[in-house]
């Protein structure tokens, strides 16, 4: 019998079996690594892996795109979804500025008692750390630029939007490289250098993956799949961008500025 559902059932696939054989290769891949200096392995699980997430979003597009299985309901689903995603990844970062307070108001006599340490030279925050902050904020307002014009269905705006925001995500990772090369202090240098990198790095790695979720969006975008009542995508890449906008100012506040 025939029957509508205001939710999306979810046709069988491949895709989650295939992908999890090709993690579970991918960690056996890098243990390798790790022992035998061959990282072989792992660049071909890499292929692998993206060949396998490549099909998977390509079959959830078309759901979306040319079946309409993305309902208004599914929508709000997919947007709570991505709110508690969100809000979990909140909490990952929570973790490592209560590990940074925790040290900062009270540190240990193992770093003499005083933070940040005193053999630790540490950043100007009025040198490549500004510089930094004012090239994410100005990416947060191109990237609200750019859903503002297709909420008003001027795609060349989006696409110019989009374009200078995956632009100024690049150019924060390089400049953050080239911090981290002309760094005098490693993540071994006491638990500064540890909490230091680690959540810097992390931010890093979210402001890549960012970069990555907006350029899909730009891709789609080339293939008319948006309009101005369905991008999901682009809207949930958007919010992702605005929350490492946020991240990283709290991390420049309170790990460059405030210790300074």
């Amino acid at each position: 019998m025939l029957m509508n559902f205001p939710f999306h059932m979810v046709t069988p696939s491949p895709w989650p079996f295939f992908m999890s054989l090709s993690a579970m290769n991918m960690m056996i891949s890098m243990v390798y690594w790790f022992y035998f200096s061959s990282s072989v392995f792992m660049f071909m699980n890499m292929l692998v892996n993206m060949l396998i997430l490549y099909q998977w979003w390509r079959d959830v597009v078309r759901e979306s795109m040319f079946q309409g299985c993305h309902t208004l309901s599914v929508v709000n689903f997919l947007k709570f979804s991505m709110l508690l995603f969100i809000i979990s990844e909140l909490f990952f970062f929570i973790s490592f500025f209560w590990t940074y307070f925790h040290n900062c108001v009270s540190p240990g006599i193992e770093i003499g008692g005083i933070w940040p340490p005193k053999m630790v030279d540490q950043f100007n925050p009025y040198d490549i750390p500004l510089l930094n902050s004012i090239i994410l904020i100005s990416s947060g307002v191109t990237v609200s630029w750019s859903h503002y014009c297709l909420l008003n269905n001027n795609y060349s705006g989006t696409k110019d939007g989009l374009m200078i925001t995956i632009l100024l995500g690049v150019y924060f990772t390089i400049i953050q490289y080239i911090e981290y090369y002309e760094s005098s202090f490693t993540i071994n240098d006491s638990i500064f250098g540890s909490i230091f990198f680690m959540s810097t790095g992390f931010h890093g790695f979210h402001v890549l993956l960012g970069s990555l979720m907006l350029l899909s969006s730009l891709v789609r975008l080339s293939f008319n799949h948006f309009s101005s009542i369905h991008h999901f995508n682009f809207e949930s890449s958007l919010w992702y961008w605005h929350f490492v906008d946020v991240v990283w100012l709290f991390l420049y506040i309170f790990v460059y500025w405030w210790v300074y």
